[in-house]
């Protein structure tokens, strides 16, 4: 059983590194596959871009808790490979889209099939247990940000070669890996675990409500939303914020963001095996939180362009919060329920990233306007900031108030 299970959890590395690998090859090349599609310029593109966000995002808040009640009936795999072709759909879409609303429709199949964070997050929580738990979240994390490493880099190679040589090749890595996973992924949630399926259940505002059933759950997972919402600050404003500010070029823009990956997946990947054991769940919640916060008000005041790579050591530390904050939640629900949860915490972050990107662009926009009175272009990262000191007494409130012991059910 451990082989089996360390197989697994190499296999759910692979497999969500891939599909990160896959989305961070087409991002060095959309805006110009949109200018190809609308015949306009870089502006207009950001614009048709940002809708394709919003598109992904409300579609995966809308099926996220489908798929993820759908894999508590019939088994995390299938979901899974579901998932991975339907990435591998979407991609070939991007490919062959003669048309911006061939985009739309390639995106909205993304959203729709996107579980397999859902899906992988409730595979791992099937196979772990309160000492290996949020070391093995952690592994999301670094996915990510091994993925983010690579796949720009991958994907300003291949847009030499035309603006949908990445997409064809993000969908042949998507496909691939769904057969892979046909052939090599064991199941996790026995037939004894797993329940009925109840569209109750199974909707953004009823998965919200089931997780109500656990007051301790429900308390965290707003401080999880929280920080979401704050990390959007860097995800929507950074390369605004660099341009305006310290007149970085795209060259310059990439490599902070390569940091962020490598940064990201020594954290998660790495350190977080060796700090969590010795803080624990909960001193490893605030002291992440903790660092989150102090990244982000030193992002606000930055002054010089090498401040933001160094500050980007104690913010990517504060990578240690969420899989130690997710082990936490995850402990309270019991096995056959925890598709239901990665669903129900899939659509309100896929929530944030539909409300998050609107507040930080907008409020950095308003304070760096030609007629601003005040001109701070740090006021997304001060905005952050705020929300994560908030995360945190949260956070604190309810695992003191709520006396949360972390034992699997």
């Amino acid at each position: 059983m451990p082989s089996t299970r360390k197989a697994a959890i190499s296999f759910i590395f692979i497999t969500l590194l891939i599909d990160v690998t896959g989305l961070g090859i087409i991002i060095p090349v959309l805006p110009k596959l949109i200018e190809q599609l609308i015949h306009g310029g870089i502006s207009a593109a950001s614009q048709w871009g940002g809708w394709l966000t919003f598109a992904y995002a409300i579609m995966q808040f809308l099926f996220a808790p489908v798929l993820g009640n759908l894999s508590d009936k019939y088994g995390r795999r299938p979901i899974l490979l579901f998932s991975l072709l339907g990435f591998g759909v979407d991609y070939l879409f991007l490919a062959f889209a003669p048309t911006i609303g061939w985009l739309f429709l390639g995106r909205a199949i993304a959203g729709i099939t996107g579980a397999s964070f859902t899906t992988a997050s409730a595979y791992i929580a099937d196979i772990s247990n309160d000492e290996n738990r949020a070391q093995n979240f952690g592994m999301i994390g670094a996915a990510f940000g091994i993925g983010f490493i690579i796949g720009p880099v991958v994907g300003g190679v291949l847009g030499t070669y035309g603006a949908r040589v990445p997409f064809l090749v993000a969908a042949g890595l998507s496909l691939l890996n769904a057969l892979y996973g046909y052939f090599v992924l064991p199941e996790s949630l026995s037939k004894e675990h797993r329940r009925p399926f109840e569209w109750r259940r199974a909707n953004p505002l009823g998965s919200v409500v089931q997780i109500k059933k656990y007051p301790s759950v429900a308390g965290l997972v707003g401080s999880l939303v929280l920080v979401y919402i704050a990390g959007q600050a860097v995800q929507s404003t950074w390369t605004f914020f660099n341009i305006a500010k310290f007149g970085w070029s795209e060259k310059l823009i990439g490599y902070s963001l390569g940091g962020v990956g490598l940064l990201t997946a020594i954290v998660q990947g790495g350190l977080i095996r060796y700090i969590n054991p010795k803080l624990g769940n909960e001193k490893s919640v605030y002291v992440g939180l903790g660092l989150y916060t102090l990244g982000l008000l030193l992002f606000a005041f930055a002054s010089k362009s090498w401040m933001m790579f160094a500050f980007l050591i104690p913010y990517c530390l504060g990578g240690i919060a969420g899989p130690a904050l997710q082990s936490i939640i995850s402990a309270q629900v019991p096995r056959n329920e925890q598709g239901e949860l990665q669903g129900a915490l899939t659509s309100m972050i896929s929530a944030t990233s539909i409300i998050g990107p609107p507040i930080m662009t907008n409020l950095f926009a308003f304070f760096t306007r030609p007629s601003a009175s005040v001109k701070f272009a740090g006021a997304p990262f001060l905005l952050g900031s705020v929300l994560m000191l908030g995360s945190t007494i949260i956070a604190y409130y309810v695992l003191r108030r709520q006396k949360v012991q972390v034992q699997p059910l």
